[in-house]
């Protein structure tokens, strides 16, 4: 027996017939059907029970209750001469004795209605997260969440990992995105800052001696929010392993999570071991992105053949085709289509079509024509055959044609195994990038990735005998459904690497050990060889629930704008407290 109750909301069954019981919960609704008679439901987080009214006395009490007060209600149970077969509770009502407040909502118009919430404003259910968690479906994706983290700890522990917490207060280091900061009262202009991930403590616990880490960890980091990233603070199973390689890594989790997906989610189908491995050149080639969508069965083909027609916008430049076969839809579906596409990708697509008769119709057909017979043989057409195309230097048309591929796949019916989850890893990524704005070597990724090929292929870079460009990282991405769940890598854990791998974009050894004195003082204790990965929690369960947006599955998310409308956050604070940081306000002038 529990306070107030002797059942929950969705417990009690025809086996109940006849028992006294007591339920609490919200009175969610009151139908009055006439005279005396009515019926209330009551919920609670374990479901609804319908309560059905037939006095005057205790209609008066019910009508005098608002919607969404918690009520205690004791009656006995009977036997529904309408049953509901969608309702669990469905055989069974209540005919109460009595009904008595809890805790009494004093507002008779709700901000929302609780059972609709999910189609109110944004804002409006951000500001009253509470009583949006009231909805069933939302509470659903909470539980959700709680089972899965609950699944990821069993199975990383019964892996032989350990679950240790680092700290929230640490220093500032350069990790690729802005860093939250906290003033140290005790040391005046100095500050904390927030982790952007464990990474640094996860590697000095191998160094430590600890064999296999994890934690489901919470990282701060100051960035824009996106449909699959919270701005502010996000979770991840952040893990770590000693004398590992990339293969023990990706054993762990292809081990872990093919279970915990096949178990929890939408589909009841997901990829098992070993996943796809793609290198990343051939991801962007193939796919035109390194985040694949494996269910789709759309590739993108080089149709370099076309920067020879005399098309301004192709000639002399890189092409990527998609080819769809049998296409039957619509020149407006086409139209709307493309104009879609434009709009992601911040360039224009094109296109025509292979005539039944073998000709080249619609869209840039005119251009084609003249070259049809290079073309078909280059793309391999067939008459039906439609082809979106992308253009522009090398990323641009990829990034084009990897939209192309998305949107067509997703739209045309029969290119899409949706209902599954099909991971790959991405591997071979490479080590340096030119700068957008520099224009000088950087760091493509993780700059504490072990280069593939260790000190001999920094060297060669050196020597001017390799192209530093041509470097790969042993970094790994793992990608879930066209969602990159998480990057990892092997770890540079050797001090003369590490130092050779920044001298390459021009920092030295008091550079790094200016930015990382904890970790490189230890690698010079004996390191051994680690690596390590740390897929979101936050996305994971957003494929799981099947929701295009991360904010419908976090109990208390901020909004777009790095905004807590419930709570208020970010707010203004005190002088006297500002005063006690040794901070000062200092307004910009207009």
């Amino acid at each position: 027996m529990m306070q107030s109750r002797t059942h929950t909301c969705g417990e009690l069954r025809i086996k109940d017939a006849g028992s006294k019981v007591t339920l609490a919960g919200w009175m969610e609704n009151l139908r009055e059907v006439g005279g005396s008679l009515g019926f209330a439901v009551i919920r609670d987080f374990y479901g609804t029970t319908q309560i059905v009214i037939e006095t005057e006395e205790m209609m008066k009490a019910f009508k005098g209750i608002n919607k969404e007060s918690t009520v205690n209600v004791t009656g006995v149970v009977r036997e529904r001469s309408s049953k509901n077969p969608k309702q669990p509770t469905g055989d069974i009502e209540v005919v109460p004795e009595s009904v008595k407040v809890l805790g009494s909502c004093r507002y008779r118009e709700l901000p929302f209605e609780i059972n609709r919430s999910r189609e109110a404003d944004e804002s409006a259910r951000l500001k009253y997260r509470y009583l949006d968690l009231r909805n069933p479906e939302v509470k659903n994706n909470i539980i959700l969440r709680c089972n899965v983290i609950a699944a990821l700890r069993q199975a990383m522990s019964e892996h032989g990992f350990l679950e240790i917490t680092t700290p929230i207060l640490t220093a500032s280091s350069p990790e690729g995105a802005r860093d939250y900061l906290v003033p140290a009262r005790k040391h005046p202009g100095k500050f904390y800052a927030l982790p952007q991930a464990p990474q640094q403590f996860k590697q000095l616990l191998m160094v430590s001696g600890i064999d296999r880490y994890f934690q489901i960890a919470p990282c701060f980091r100051d960035e824009d929010a996106r449909g699959d990233r919270s701005p502010g603070e996000f979770y991840q199973l952040d893990m770590e392993m000693a004398f590992a390689s990339q293969e023990d890594v990706f054993a762990v989790l292809e081990d872990v999570l093919p279970p915990i997906f096949a178990k929890y989610g939408r589909y009841n189908r997901a990829s098992g071991a070993p996943f796809m491995r793609i290198p990343f050149e051939e991801a962007m080639e193939r796919y035109g992105t390194d985040k694949p969508d494996l269910r789709i069965d759309l590739t993108v083909r080089d149709a370099s053949v076309l920067a020879e027609s005399d098309f301004g916008p192709m000639k002399g430049q890189s092409v990527k085709a998609v080819v769809v076969p049998d296409f039957k839809e619509s020149r407006k579906f086409i139209d709307k289509t493309l104009a879609a596409v434009e709009v992601q990708a911040g360039a224009k697509p094109y296109w025509f079509r292979v005539g039944d008769d073998g000709s080249i119709v619609g869209g840039i057909a005119k251009f084609v024509e003249p070259i049809k017979e290079q073309v078909i043989n280059a793309l391999g057409l067939k008459p039906g055959d439609f082809v979106a195309l992308g253009c522009g230097s090398l990323s641009a048309a990829r990034k084009t044609a990897g939209i192309l591929v998305k949107t067509l796949g997703t739209a045309v019916p029969g290119h899409m195994d949706k209902e599954q989850y099909s991971f790959c890893w991405i591997v071979d990524f490479p080590m340096y990038e030119i700068g957008e704005e520099s224009g000088e070597l950087e760091f493509c990724h993780n700059p504490f990735s072990m280069p593939s090929g260790g000190l001999e292929t920094l060297l060669k870079a050196e020597r001017g005998e390799i192209d530093p460009l041509s470097i790969t990282a042993d970094q790994y991405d793992l990608v879930c459904n066209g969602v990159e769940l998480s990057s990892g890598a092997v770890r540079n854990h050797d001090p003369e690497i590490m130092i050779k791998a920044f001298e390459m974009v021009r920092l030295g050894e008091d550079d790094v050990k200016a930015k990382f004195p904890a970790m490189y003082n230890a690698f010079c204790y004996g390191a051994p060889p680690h690596a390590g990965i740390a897929p979101g929690v936050d996305r994971m369960v957003m494929l799981l629930a099947g929701e295009e947006s991360i904010r419908e599955i976090i109990p208390f998310p901020m909004n777009k704008n790095a905004q807590d409308l419930m709570m208020g956050a970010p707010s203004e604070v005190t002088p006297a407290q500002l005063e006690e940081l040794h901070i000062k306000i200092v307004k910009d002038e207009e």
